[in-house]
């Protein structure tokens, strides 16, 4: 009797084909049995059912994700809940909302009703949650302060600001939802975005919202001027004369003919009137420390237009005589 031939792999055709038999056997009796089985009434399951919220919303708008879907147990038909958990050809759920900002949550035995009806012919048994939260806000549109923002610019050297900046238009318009809009507390921050700043500036910036807040806020006023005026502040110094005050005969300074230095920045536009001064440095024994026995200097006259005024050296050592 001749050999049958194997195949390469030591099975024969003939195996390879019973195999396939087998396997075309199973795969008929389990789809019969699965068509079969869900054919078949009385299955309960729990499913993630989809749902939409339906408000006005050019009046009103979701400042978080509202929420997607409910979880319910259902019982019904094998090929119903199969489709309803797999969710195919599945129309969602529409809750409507007529009042969306009077309330963070909706009441799922509120809807209870109208969701069994929705779904049938399978049956609601139980609802997976007591509540859906939510938040929707009233849309405001409220006009802002605009301010400058201290971080986007930078003054030269002993550069600066004459006065507060001014803006025009003096307010900014935006419209969004209510809690967002109460993030801004009344202001707009303004980008400079300028470095050193040894001059006046007049400049026209476009607005713009943070990424985070674009998706809710929408401007009205899309760019806004800037001017800004400054002033310098010259570097000086002088040579003061010393007066002594309240000095008893028997009290002397430990250094003998001192030189006082001071030290200042100036209003550029003041420096005539600073030609005019003429400063002192005076010691008053009143003031004096008898812990140390040392006295301050006091400059006289201190006029507004001088700033960091240094004085060296700042105080004196006392020598007590008989």
């Amino acid at each position: 009797m001749p050999e049958t031939k194997e195949s390469k792999r030591g099975i024969s055709p003939k195996q390879v084909s019973n195999i396939k038999v087998v396997v075309l056997c199973v795969a008929a009796a389990t789809t019969f049995w699965i068509l079969n089985a869900l054919n078949k009434e009385d299955y309960t399951t729990i499913v993630d059912y989809p749902i939409e919220f339906e408000f006005d919303q050019e009046q009103f708008m979701a400042v978080k994700p509202l929420p997607s879907s409910i979880e319910i147990e259902i019982n019904g038909n094998g090929w119903d809940l199969l489709q309803k958990y797999f969710q195919v050809n599945v129309p969602p759920f529409v809750v409507e909302l007529d009042r969306p900002a009077a309330n963070d949550y909706l009441l799922t035995a509120d809807v209870r009703r109208s969701l069994s009806e929705f779904i049938s012919p399978t049956q609601l048994l139980n609802l997976g949650t007591d509540s859906l939260k939510f938040q929707i806000d009233p849309i405001r549109t409220i006009k802002l302060t605009p301010t400058l923002d201290s971080t986007s610019f930078s003054l030269g050297k002993n550069i600066r600001l004459l006065s507060n900046p001014t803006f025009e238009p003096n307010a900014i318009t935006l419209k969004g939802p209510s809690s967002i809009l109460d993030l801004y507390e009344g202001k707009f921050p303004i980008s400079l975005d300028e470095n050193r700043i040894d001059q006046n500036i007049s400049k026209n910036i476009p607005l713009k919202i943070s990424k985070e807040l674009a998706e809710f806020v929408t401007l009205e006023t899309e760019e806004i001027k800037v001017e800004l005026e400054v002033v310098a502040f010259l570097e000086g110094n002088k040579r003061l004369k010393l007066k002594k005050v309240n000095f008893p005969r028997s009290v002397n300074l430990e250094e003998e003919e001192p030189i006082v230095m001071m030290y200042y920045l100036v209003d550029e536009r003041k420096t005539d009137q600073l030609k005019d001064l003429e400063f002192e440095a005076v010691l008053n024994y009143s003031r004096r420390n008898k812990e140390d026995s040392t006295i301050s200097i006091q400059v006289s006259p201190l006029p507004e237009f001088l700033d960091q005024v240094r004085v060296e050296p700042s105080s004196f050592k006392l020598i007590y005589g008989n």
